[in-house]
Parts: structure tokens; C-alpha cells; sequence
């Protein structure tokens, strides 16, 4: 009894429905990532045409309604004026080379700016004005 198999097992393997799922997750990816907001604070910033090249790890924004936030780690949390001395040393405690951003709108009185920075001044931290880059 000759008995021969006639149809033998192919052991490849097609590559084209893994292709499929990793350029849909890179174009998932890609999307999503475009929709992250690095401010989730709306403020109209003044403009200028010098921009800084220190990066800070922390800001604190003042609104056009005077309410104060402050971003530590991406963290964003609504304080009173009183409160923000209080986290500015915290920041201190936690990296003494902290760059701080101050996003100020630009219809408040120039008075809140100052008295921000000179809170920051007190506890000898250094701030950065942020503005818009001018066109």
C-alpha cells in the first residue's frame, strides 16, 4: 500500500495583518498626540520678539478674572493668592534650579505681575515672563 499525502503543511507566515495593525496604531498614536494641550489655561499672552531658551518645570497663571493656577508636574490647581507662596516653596524643596513661567493675561494690571514676581524674588526663585512670539 503506497499511501502518499497529497497536500503538505506551508509553514510560513504572512506578515501583511501585523503590517496593518502597527500603521493603525501609529496613525492612532499620532492623532491623539496632536490633541494634547500643553496650556489648558486660555490667556492671551503679551507679544515679543525675544523667547527664552530655559525650559521651566513649573508655571503659575494669572487669569483675566484674577484667579491664580499653578502647574507643578502637570499637575494644574486652583490657589488664592495667599496659597501661591506656599507652593512656590514647595517648588523650591522640590528642585532648588526650578525655572518658574508666569503666564499673565495681558488685560490684568501690571500690579498682579509684580506682585507675583516679587513673591518669587522672596523665596529666591527665578521666573520666566512668558509672551506670544510676535509676527
Amino acid at each position: 500500500m503506497g499511501l502518499k499525502r497529497r497536500s503538505k503543511v506551508n509553514a510560513s507566515f504572512s506578515m501583511s495583518s501585523m503590517t496593518d495593525i502597527v500603521f493603525l496604531l501609529l496613525i492612532f498614536f499620532m492623532v491623539t498626540s496632536t490633541l494634547i494641550a500643553p496650556n489648558a489655561m486660555k490667556v492671551l499672552l503679551p507679544q515679543s520678539n525675544n523667547q527664552t531658551s530655559a525650559k521651566s518645570t513649573a508655571s503659575i497663571t494669572i487669569t483675566k478674572n484674577l484667579k491664580y493656577y499653578v502647574n507643578i508636574d502637570g499637575k494644574i490647581k486652583q490657589v488664592r493668592y495667599r496659597e501661591i507662596e506656599p507652593a512656590f516653596r514647595q517648588m523650591l524643596i522640590n528642585n532648588p534650579e526650578t525655572y518658574i513661567a508666569l503666564h499673565a493675561d495681558k488685560s490684568i494690571e501690571y500690579d498682579e505681575v509684580v506682585k507675583i514676581l516679587s513673591l518669587a524674588k522672596k523665596n529666591r526663585l527665578k521666573m520666566i515672563l512668558a509672551t506670544t512670539p510676535e509676527r
